[in-house]
């Protein structure tokens, strides 16, 4: 199971006529956490007109989907929110986008986009990372054999978490799951055998 989800918090600011819409965009692991943020900008801005939130939790164990208009007409400020998670293809995230009314109606067209707007560009401003299982191998190898061992590990898309010297030198590697068995072959290929291979645990990063 892999996601995509943001790397950390976004804050954005539009003004479309007069009427501030603030952006805020963040990671979420549970609903809980989903809410917490929600209720913390919530508290953060009281003085706001509208408060608007949405989430989507969907990491393979959980789900979870909500939105709120906060008073505005309905379907026309959570609902579009919820679609730019969506259509980014987020998991995982959730968006609070606060407006402060600058005394002109927008009209409904105009809060979808207002809303959408202010969603998007704090979703851009948090950036996107992926988040994916991955499985660990150890190795273990001589000395002169080193940089063949890291640089095949590197350029196949593997990461050496863990280095042990005593005798031989011992690396931890980790890579996506279901690529660590190629990439073992590969490294038996350029050591021409002359390396130690065993199979760890998976995990998420």
């Amino acid at each position: 199971m892999s996601y995509k989800t943001l790397r950390g918090i976004g804050t954005a600011e539009l003004v479309i006529k007069k009427s501030v819409f603030i952006g805020y965009a963040s990671p979420a692991n549970s609903e809980e956490e989903a809410k917490a943020f929600i209720a913390k900008i919530k508290a953060h801005h009281r003085d706001a007109a509208h408060n608007v939130s949405a989430y989507l939790i969907n990491d393979g164990k959980s789900f979870a989907l909500r939105y709120d208009d906060d008073g505005e007409p309905k379907g026309s400020a959570g609902k579009p929110v919820l679609k730019v998670i969506q259509n980014k293809g987020l998991s995982n995230v959730v968006v609070v986008v606060t407006r402060y009314f600058g005394g002109i109606k927008l009209g409904y067209g105009g809060l979808v986009k207002a809303y959408s707007d202010a969603a998007s560009l704090a979703i851009e401003n948090a950036g996107i990372s992926e988040i994916f299982e991955t499985e660990r191998f150890e190795t273990v190898f001589p000395y002169n054999l080193y940089h063949t061992v890291k640089e095949t590990v590197e350029k196949n898309g593997g990461k050496v978490v863990d280095e042990e010297y005593g005798e031989r030198v011992r690396f931890t590697v980790e890579i996506r799951k279901g690529e660590a068995g190629s990439l073992m072959n590969l490294l038996i290929e350029k050591t021409r055998g002359r390396i130690k291979l065993r199979p760890l645990f998976m995990r998420s990063i």
